[in-house]
């Protein structure tokens, strides 16, 4: 009997051995204990068009229709596409007006958007805009310059409305891009009277400035009706016809030049 009781004794030392064997081994770690993990986002260039905005509120969350004073039921064209685009360009409307044989000064309209319901908003115009974005990553800089593609000429005789000059004023920046702004900002510019129109550089950025959505715009809510205007000598022969020209809008990717 003695020797089976030995024996039982050795086989539940071995039991609890096999059993608890493990919480043996398992010493407590340092606490707390820690890991470190990776969080990554990447962004690439963005080549889709950027809406027009409201020039008096430049906010890419709150995309805008502006109307074309010409050609009310068309829709404005979409903007270019690219990283770095020309969003818009308001066309200047200076009205119907009487023959004239003294000199005189006519201002453009100003830019009227569409209302939730799409009908033209005319309770409340906003200054005449041209509107760039860039989305190409960092602040590269870009330059916005405009010229005049000849004289006005009636449509049905191509008469040119001699010596006719537009001159563009109270001009100003806007954006809600935490960038630093551009660091060219013509205030007021006008084309030449011969109608050729050499390019004026009218908004620059340089390196480091003007990243994301900027508008150059013509005047605030008080001026915006009278800064764009139409100089016409009294002694230039004017026929009963509508007078027409074309301005053209260019955006470059060359950073700022600073010679005037």
């Amino acid at each position: 009997m003695k020797s089976i009781k030995l024996a039982a004794t050795a086989g539940a030392l071995l039991f609890s051995t096999v059993l608890f064997g493990t919480q043996a081994s398992a010493a407590p770690g340092v606490l707390p204990a820690n890991r470190d993990t990776d969080a990554q986002v990447k962004f690439i260039e963005d080549d889709s068009p950027t809406d027009p905005t409201d020039p008096t509120d430049p906010d890419p969350e709150k995309p805008e229709k502006p109307v074309d004073p010409l050609d009310p039921d068309k829709p404005v064209e979409p903007g270019t596409n690219g990283p770095l685009s020309l969003d818009f360009a308001s066309t200047l409307d200076f009205g119907t007006q009487l023959i004239s044989n003294k000199n005189q000064t006519y201002f453009a309209k100003p830019q009227y958007l569409r209302d939730k319901d799409g009908n033209v908003d005319e309770a409340n115009p906003v200054p005449n805009y041209a509107q760039v974005t860039d989305k190409r990553g960092g602040e590269k800089g870009w330059a916005l310059s405009v010229k005049q593609n000849g004289q006005f000429k009636s449509l049905k005789n191509q008469k040119e409305l001699t010596g006719a000059q537009i001159t563009f004023m109270n001009a100003e920046s806007a954006t809600v891009s935490s960038s630093k702004a551009p660091s060219t900002v013509k205030d007021t510019f006008s084309l030449g009277t011969d109608g050729l129109g050499v390019a004026e550089n009218v908004m620059a950025a340089s390196t480091g400035e003007g990243f994301g959505t900027w508008v150059y715009r013509f005047g605030n809510e008080e001026t915006m009706k009278e800064s764009i205007k139409l100089d016409v000598p009294g002694s230039t022969v004017k026929e009963a016809d509508t007078y027409k020209t074309t301005l053209t809008w260019t955006l470059t990717d060359i950073p700022e030049n600073t010679e005037e």
